[in-house]
């Protein structure tokens, strides 16, 4: 499997996921845009589009450092339009780019609810609508493109809406992208699907949570081992999946997860927000 000569479009890749599915795709010699915020150091957050692109080239891939807000349309047109000048098209889009509050609802401010949504639901939407055409193109030319989220399965048990309500319908609305995308856009030959990880992964956001030990995450790396793989099945017939990273690996022979783990041995790891 290789992503060699795969143009891809990835939002909020200066760090963590975003940045380890773009560092396994440069491995391929893959060409990749990272759309991003993040243009000068921060205090405490590590990373920016310009250290994610020198990443990129050293592991053998083609960067391209964009800022953008994916909250602003006229950014993310931009954004589409100079990654097609540069790479001549799309042939994978990742919607990563995501924000969390884990608050129940009278703990939640308007601005946060506001900044969810704005990000997750109507990010990824206009992204993947402003990819498409693009993504249309490099299906006729056969080359087998894909959206991929980062989202949850689809689920409609309130457990998963009481701890934090306004984050599980942002999460939800990135999910039901997918869903509907995926149906919309199947005779065009465009792959669209979801990641989750069965475990709380090691990143600077979970970091920021109180209470969380990240000794008992994974680490990033096992959702862009399974990305590689997914981005790379043939997009006609691999549409419209929730894919959870372990049950994913395991159907590729792939049971040894250790390598994974932010410390060696963990065997009780904390489980995802989403997943039983």
């Amino acid at each position: 499997m290789s992503l060699e000569g795969k143009r891809i479009f990835i939002t909020g890749g200066s760090r963590g996921i975003g940045l380890a599915i773009a560092l396994r795709a440069a491995r391929d010699g893959a060409k990749v845009a990272i759309a991003a915020k993040t243009t000068e150091p921060h205090p405490t957050l590590p990373g920016t589009i310009y250290s994610s692109v020198e990443e990129i080239n050293a592991a053998g891939g083609e960067g391209l450092a964009i800022q953008c807000d994916i909250r602003d349309e006229n950014q993310i047109e931009a954004a589409i339009a100079q990654t097609v000048e540069t790479f001549g098209g799309i042939d994978i889009l990742i919607n990563n780019a995501s924000a969390i509050n884990l608050t129940p609802t009278l703990s939640t401010p308007a601005k946060r609810f506001d900044l969810m949504f704005d990000v997750n639901v109507r990010g990824t939407f206009l992204t993947s609508q402003a990819a498409l055409p693009h993504l249309r193109e490099s299906a006729a030319a056969g080359r087998n493109p894909h959206i991929l989220t980062l989202s949850p399965p689809l689920s409609m048990n309130p457990k998963w809406f009481k701890p934090h309500l306004a984050y599980t319908m942002a999460k939800y609305g990135m999910s039901m992208c997918v869903l509907g995308m995926a149906e919309e856009f199947k005779r065009d030959g465009i792959g669209v699907n979801a990641l989750w990880p069965r475990t709380a992964i090691d990143t600077a956001a979970l970091a920021m949570i109180p209470g969380v030990d990240t000794d008992y995450c994974r680490t990033p790396e096992i959702l862009a081992d399974s990305a590689h793989i997914i981005l790379n099945r043939d997009a006609k017939t691999t549409s419209g999946n929730f894919f959870v990273d372990d049950e994913l690996l395991a159907s590729e022979g792939i049971t040894d997860l250790e390598k994974y783990s932010v410390k060696p041995g963990t065997t009780d790891f904390l489980l995802d927000f989403f997943l039983d």
